[in-house]
């Protein structure tokens, strides 16, 4: 332990850099990475779920780099609040998206980075803003392609090595397909995760996102990938180089540390992006990442695997916690083992509960989402467009309870959402996209999205007000939500 020097600068990457694991198969650099958990690797000779006659001359293998990369969000699982405005490849589920993580392991490894994006269409205006790649536009992609979902964070190109056109690497307890080498007029297939015809190798990674609590379930092995490769890209070092130090602390140039600090790595990484600001005595214990622009308070406690994303103010007690970005907890209170969307506040006070009394098995009740079953096509064919694709409205009720097989599990806290002075926040908590919670009673179980809660009941928060006060909080940052955003917004309904 005791107090780590800062290592600045040395070859920073730009902005939003991205970064992943890869399989131990791939190369000696990739094998060498510690942090990176082996796992059986498929079998990639494939089992085909359709006999085939004869002896037919095999199908050409490839290897990665010759294969241009789709990323697709197929609309399906229960993940609200976290895609109720995003895509789940831009969710954060350590210190970077899955989008980022796959752009800074293209460069790491010289490994393609995606060129296209597949999303719902309600999400597609608003991705095309977001990003300069393609959306839900097939026509300049090549005949033969490389398609990775975005509900499985831990996934990069590498495990396509050797994959045959026509075979998908699918989830063994699922049979979700992770990724496919297809041809282009196999992406509606593939976004059904229909597997007819396709021949299947199998991955024990448990690596898939179907539910709000599954970002625990990843969060450990995600940040620490993360902070490996940030790392190894800010000090110019190769990843396997890296492996030989011990953890260490990395603060951009432009980032402002007060030299009072307390730096804890011994049990991982701390890494400080650049404008990030540290205040007199504050205690980071690593696995850790403060993004870009963030604000670590004044005497903070930020514990081990914890990731702030960009243009967070923080404060309090925090521990095993992922703010998505633009999020405020500026005062006292235990934070734990929660995902905080974008333009929450936490009001002082507010904390929260990440361990049963009985140190049992934490049970959750999922937001149920009522999917569209029609959807416009896109610019080219095949559509290229998953068929459940609206996930904005909610159902009245919450799905059944479901055990997480998590004993640590605190809250989902939604985009946009405030809680008054003093809140607390029972264990497992999930709360919609918009809801104002301002009631002496603990916020527990599952809130539908804009609801306004107080003492005197819950009622919907109106529309009018709640727009209003978006673009009140977001013009504080200098951002004008686009109408894209508003329509996404407008879209949300309590019931």
């Amino acid at each position: 332990m005791g107090i780590v020097p800062i290592f600045r600068g040395m070859g920073i990457l730009p902005m939003f850099p991205r970064g992943m694991g890869l399989p131990a198969h791939v190369s000696a650099a990739a094998a060498e990475v510690p942090c990176f958990q082996a796992v059986a690797q498929p079998n990639h000779s494939s089992e085909a779920l359709e006999p085939r006659a004869g002896k037919p001359v095999p199908p050409p293998r490839y290897t990665p780099h010759m294969l241009s990369v789709t990323l697709f969000d197929d609309g399906l699982g229960l993940l609200s609040p976290l895609t109720d405005l995003r895509a789940n490849f831009e969710i954060r589920t350590g210190a970077l998206t899955m989008l980022e993580r796959l752009n800074l392991c293209a460069r790491l490894f010289d490994l393609p980075a995606p060129d296209a994006l597949i999303v719902p269409q309600p999400l597609a205006a608003l991705t095309r803003e977001r990003h300069t790649l393609r959306v839900n536009d097939l026509r300049a992609l090549p005949d033969t392609l490389l398609l990775i979902n975005g509900a499985c964070p831990l996934t990069t190109p590498a495990y396509a090595e050797g994959l045959e056109l026509g075979a998908a690497l699918i989830d063994t307890a699922t049979n979700c397909i992770i990724l496919a080498h297809i041809r282009r007029d196999q992406i509606d297939q593939v976004l059904t995760h229909d597997l007819k015809g396709l021949r299947i190798a199998k991955s024990e990674l448990d690596n898939l996102l179907s539910r709000p609590w599954h970002i625990r379930k990843l969060r450990d092995e995600s940040l620490r990938l993360d902070l490996h490769w940030l790392m190894s890209a800010a000090l110019g070092l190769p990843p396997k180089d890296l492996s030989q130090f011990q953890f260490r602390t990395h603060a951009a140039k432009s980032a402002r540390v007060h030299p009072s600090t307390i730096f804890d790595t011994e049990q991982g990484h701390i890494y400080i992006d650049e404008h990030a600001v540290i205040r007199p005595g504050a205690i980071l214990v690593g696995p850790v990442y403060i993004g870009p622009h963030s604000t670590v308070l004044e005497h903070s406690l930020i514990k081990s695997n914890t990731a702030i994303g960009p243009h967070c103010k923080v404060a309090g007690e925090i521990s095993g916690t992922i703010f998505q970005g633009y999020a405020n907890k500026s005062h006292e209170g235990h934070l734990g083992d929660s995902w905080i969307g974008e333009w929450a506040n936490l009001g002082a006070g507010t904390t929260n509960s990440n361990l049963l009394n009985t140190y049992g098995d934490i049970v959750c009740r999922p937001l149920v989402l009522n999917l569209g079953t029609t959807t416009p096509r896109v610019v080219s064919e095949p559509t290229a467009i998953p068929p459940n694709a609206s996930r904005s409205v909610a159902v009245p009720n919450a799905g059944p309870n479901e055990r997480t097989g998590q004993q640590f599990l605190g809250a989902t806290i939604g985009d946009h959402v405030k809680t008054a002075i003093c809140t607390r926040i029972m264990t497992g908590a999930i709360v919609g996209t918009g809801t104002m919670f301002a009631a002496s009673a603990p916020l527990r179980g599952t809130i539908p999205p804009l609801s306004w809660i107080t003492d005197s009941g819950t009622k919907p928060f109106a529309m009018d007000k709640f727009i209003e006060i978006a673009k009140t909080v977001m013009s504080r940052r200098k951002i004008v939500p686009s109408e894209a955003y508003l329509t996404l917004l407008r879209a949300l309904t309590h019931t």
